[in-house]
């Protein structure tokens, strides 16, 4: 056993590397979800259907060149269990690990070719300081190692601090969120296609509330892709 295969044990012992989507331990050439649950894991296929029931949700509401999600969401399942992991228990890896495979999901799709900027849906400075970093930042870097996107996560804020949105209903989702995102630099946003980035989309009320401060700029093409959605 060389050194770093036993310092690789030790560090294993005190702090076990588990998958971070069914809490097995990993194997020593494994990283973050094992490869059972990276083949298991629920893909929608969404981002090669423009017309697919996500883009659906926004008609007349906003309009977006294309949206899409890369797995399907559903209780007690692997994908919330990620999720989890990302937002409640400090997991940065596992929304790098869900950029990753949402970049590789869209890399080649047609309707999202030409993006210009990877943009993150922003946490409020209080709630980015509570939970040590932006979910949506996280999986916006995996995205960005795979397909090459730059991320402008300086150009949308959010200006207002808002209870979370767990367990409000659509209307309120979208009246807790209405008006509380501001565009910064939007000059450098004229005639670019940009892609909203979010953990989960479920009511697509932090997207629109982002999206109509977005359409304002002059020329924009806007996206949005997500890692998870409500399951089918």
């Amino acid at each position: 056993m060389t050194f770093r295969e036993w310092l690789h044990s030790i560090l294993n012992l005190f702090y076990p590397r588990v998958c971070a989507a069914c809490g097995e331990p990993l194997l020593k050439d494994e990283e973050t979800v094992c490869l059972k649950c990276r083949f298991m894991l629920p893909k929608t296929g969404y981002e090669l259907n423009p017309d697919n029931p996500l883009a659906q949700s926004f008609y007349g509401r906003v309009r977006f060149h294309a949206v899409t999600a890369c797995f399907f969401f559903a209780k007690s399942g692997k994908v919330q269990h990620l999720i989890h992991e990302l937002k409640y228990k400090g997991n940065k890896e596992a929304g790098v690990f869900l950029g990753q495979q949402l970049g590789e999901s869209i890399k080649e799709a047609p309707p999202f070719q030409g993006i210009d900027y990877l943009i993150p849906v922003p946490l409020h400075p209080k709630r980015e300081k509570q939970r040590g970093y932006n979910q949506s930042l996280m999986i916006a870097k995996g995205i960005s190692e795979v397909t090459g996107i730059p991320i402008g996560d300086r150009f949308l804020v959010r200006a207002v601090y808002t209870e979370t949105q767990t367990k409000k209903t659509s209307d309120e989702r979208f009246k807790n969120v209405k008006d509380i995102f501001e565009v910064r630099h939007a000059e450098e946003l004229e005639n670019k296609h940009i892609l909203l980035i979010d953990d989960v989309l479920t009511t697509g009320a932090t997207l629109e509330a982002c999206a109509h401060q977005l359409e304002r700029i002059t020329g924009i093409t806007m996206s949005a892709a997500t890692a998870a959605c409500a399951g089918n």
